[in-house]
């Protein structure tokens, strides 16, 4: 199945009817040639009705944490971005954040698309859910736990907290992320690409 093949059966899939009933289409970018994966979470609102992920603050500074430009970022021979949702799941009940992505998502689709990616060197985890679906029982007892472990992880995965500019707090508290790890994650995605 290619790619195209895969974005068109995921449209059909009765599950995302109302999505493609409401013109979205699945919210995820990837090349046959892709050396990078980024799983993150769902697309959000804006970029979900803009049909272009992480282009906003929280894809800025992840981009700065990955040493790239937006437009290397966003070429998909280069990196794959593939959430753990590929459609904006709507506003929590709390007000506070986003829905959760669906469960049963990833482990239908992920594998019919990365089947396609041949060339990944490494797949980047961004948040609890792609490090819950990825890693296992290997990641920590907590986000901060498993991200501090980022080493165990490598050369295959590599776990990082959402760059939300909002969890300012969280890196104020673990300067290790900056100071260790944001460098480490930079020469592994320079070596991936390479």
């Amino acid at each position: 199945m290619t790619l195209d093949e895969v974005r068109a059966a995921i449209m059909a899939d009765p599950e995302n009817a109302a999505m493609t009933d409401s013109g979205w289409e699945p919210l995820f970018t990837a090349g046959p040639r892709a050396r990078v994966v980024v799983v993150g979470q769902a697309p959000g609102r804006r970029a979900q009705e803009r049909g272009v992920p992480w282009r906003d603050a929280s894809g800025a500074k992840l981009c700065d944490w990955l040493g790239v430009s937006d437009g290397l970022f966003h070429d998909p021979e280069a990196f794959a971005i593939v959430p753990m949702d590929f459609y904006y799941p709507g506003k929590a009940a709390s007000g506070s954040g986003d829905l959760p992505p669906r469960a049963g998502f990833a482990a239908k689709w992920h594998p019919l698309i990365l089947g396609e990616l041949p060339d990944v060197r490494l797949t980047i985890l961004i948040g609890a859910y792609a490090q819950r679906f990825y890693l296992g029982a290997r990641r920590g007892a907590t986000l901060t736990d498993t991200v501090r472990a980022w080493r165990s992880y490598l050369p295959e995965y590599f776990p990082l907290v959402h760059p939300s500019p909002l969890n300012f707090r969280w890196q104020a508290r673990n300067p290790w992320f900056v100071d260790e790890l944001v460098p480490e994650l930079r020469a592994s995605v320079a070596a991936a690409l390479a």
